[in-house]
């Protein structure tokens, strides 16, 4: 966009998701992100990788193909018809809030993006190979292509910056060689989103002392622990590969398996491959990384990898739980948590000696952008499925930080 063709009441906020081979985004009014609205154009460009076939998929359209002619790069092309999009819907940006997985303990909180901000996050990449370099790149790109706007980083870390000192620590000394090792905490935006919809629609949310369990279950997976609102336990740690088994990740692993493969000869770039690229629903299966293609396959790898995955979540899921103290409320996100019936079904019912009880129709019928309340009449845990809008949160975030001045 041209800055002299921006209109002077600048009061949209752009949030973006840059991936390795997608690029996610939302427009949201300032003075209504964060409230419980959509994103008033949204949509996703993916097959972004080389030699992928890129597209674009707006929420309110017909798929279309992405031109990209030899030598042209699809990423910077996706970039030129957003912005045709974005002129076409006459917004007036004041800022691009970009969804970032890591913020170290740096960062608790969003903050305007310049090269020494950008310095400190380069690195952490290696604590988020799958994420933290595309998310960047996408930051230096539109900062190229609208150099006269903020560009703000959100994090996923940031949701649990003040997790208790306990659930931090790991058990090892305190040496110059690990300083900045703790448990980060992964999925922020995902839950500060869940955290605000329950609020808004569950009395019990609202209560002093709620205990909440938050699982949000996709390609990548966590889950989360909160009291009150606040995130107290998490199954992810130190990098977004620990707890749960996920899509091509493997979760949680005896590290010394880890010495083991070192001592086989392997490199740290080949673990760094197997555990990130080759593990999980992928890994177990040999089939693919997506539940849906699973569940479709009568095949007993993609049946074990689909029970595996049950049984590390419920098991996770009971560890969270113990922490708590108990169960109040115990909500399902992500892509697989928002569509898979029959895993929370599974879930629910290996938690049923803590009161959760579903409704089974309810249940099937939760399928869509809509948030239901799934439990049983009777049950003693509220049990939800609220569909995620991170970019939301970010877009809320960046619009705060700029009226504080940021």
């Amino acid at each position: 966009m041209n800055a002299h063709n921006t209109p002077p009441s600048r009061d949209e906020i752009l949030a973006v998701n840059a991936g390795s081979s997608s690029l996610k985004f939302g427009l949201y009014h300032c003075a209504k992100a964060g409230s419980e609205q959509h994103a008033h154009l949204s949509g996703c460009f993916d097959g972004l990788e080389p030699g992928g076939k890129p597209r674009l998929r707006l929420s309110d359209r017909a798929d279309e193909a992405l031109q990209v002619g030899p030598g042209q790069n699809a990423f910077e092309q996706a970039l030129r018809r957003l912005q045709a999009l974005l002129r076409d819907s006459a917004p007036s940006l004041r800022a691009v809030a970009h969804r970032v997985v890591h913020g170290g303990g740096v960062f608790e909180g969003p903050v305007r993006v310049d090269a020494t901000v950008m310095a400190q996050l380069r690195r952490f990449e290696k604590l988020a190979p799958l994420h933290q370099p595309h998310n960047l790149d996408g930051v230096q790109a539109f900062a190229q292509v609208w150099p006269e706007l903020p560009q703000i980083a959100c994090f996923d870390t940031a949701f649990h910056a003040q997790l208790p000192a306990l659930e931090q620590r790991f058990a090892l000394p305190e040496i110059p060689a690990l300083e900045g090792v703790r448990r980060y905490g992964f999925h922020g935006l995902s839950y500060d989103y869940l955290n605000q919809r329950l609020h808004e629609r569950s009395t019990r949310a609202q209560l002093p002392g709620t205990r909440a369990l938050l699982a949000h279950l996709g390609n990548g997976a966590s889950l989360c622990a909160t009291l009150s609102g606040q995130s107290v336990a998490t199954s992810m740690g130190f990098s977004a590969l620990d707890g749960l088994m996920m899509g091509t990740r493997s979760g949680s692993v005896d590290p010394g398996l880890l010495l083991h493969l070192l001592q086989q000869g392997w490199s740290a770039e080949q673990i760094e491959t197997l555990l990130y690229r080759q593990s999980g629903l992928r890994g177990v299966s040999g089939i693919s990384a997506d539940m849906r293609t699973l569940r479709a396959s009568d095949a007993s790898q993609a049946q074990e990898a689909i029970r595996l995955f049950a049984y590390r979540l419920r098991r996770e899921a009971g560890a969270l739980i113990a922490v708590l103290g108990g169960l109040d409320i115990l909500a399902f996100t992500g892509g697989i948590g928002e569509h898979d019936a029959a895993l929370r079904a599974d879930l629910c019912a290996g938690l049923s000696f803590m009161g959760v009880s579903l409704d089974t129709a309810a249940n099937a019928r939760a399928v869509g952008d809509t948030l239901y309340a799934i439990h049983a009449p009777g049950s003693q845990v509220e049990v939800w499925v609220v569909p995620t809008d991170e970019g939301s949160v970010a877009a809320a975030q960046a619009a705060a930080l700029l009226r504080n001045g940021g």
